[in-house]
C-alpha cells in the first residue's frame, strides 16, 4: 500500500446542492418531515470530502468513508440550497480526517468530522470478490 501520496491539512472543498424532494426525510424514510433529510447531509459531507483529495491521490487510489460523527442541528426545507465543506485536518498514515459543516442559505444546519481511508482500489475489489460466494 503506498502511503507517498502528498496530503496535507488544510485542503479544502465545498460542494452546493439544491434541496429536492428526493432528499427528504419523508422520502428517504428517515422521517415524516419534509426537509433535508440527516443520511442526505451525511451523503453531501461525505461527496465534500471525497473530492477534496480525489485529484491528489496516486493513480488506482481512492477513498472510503469509515467513520463519521456529526451532528445535524437545523432543518433545511425544499428549494433551499444548502453549501456544504470539507476541510482536512489531520493525516495519520492512511487515515484522513475532515472537518465538515452544513449551511443552508440562512444558518449551519450540521457540523462534525468525517474519517476516510485512501485505498488501493486493486487490492480494494479483490478483498471484496474473496467474500462473495463461490
Amino acid at each position: 500500500m503506498r502511503t507517498d501520496f502528498q496530503l496535507e491539512p488544510g485542503i479544502k472543498h465545498q460542494i452546493e446542492r439544491a434541496v429536492t424532494e428526493e432528499y427528504t426525510a419523508t422520502h428517504v424514510g428517515s422521517g415524516k418531515a419534509a426537509v433535508l433529510a440527516t443520511p442526505v447531509m451525511i451523503l453531501f459531507m461525505e461527496t465534500a470530502a471525497m473530492e477534496a483529495v480525489q485529484d491528489r491521490l496516486p493513480p488506482g487510489h481512492q477513498t472510503v468513508g469509515i467513520h463519521v460523527d456529526v451532528r445535524h442541528v437545523a432543518p433545511t426545507p425544499v428549494g433551499m440550497k444548502v453549501f456544504v465543506t470539507a476541510e482536512l485536518i489531520r493525516v495519520e498514515g492512511r487515515v484522513l480526517t475532515f472537518q465538515v459543516t452544513a449551511r443552508d442559505e440562512q444558518e449551519t444546519v450540521g457540523t462534525g468530522t468525517h474519517q476516510r481511508a485512501v485505498i488501493d482500489l486493486a487490492r480494494f475489489q479483490g478483498r471484496v470478490q474473496a467474500k462473495r460466494p463461490s
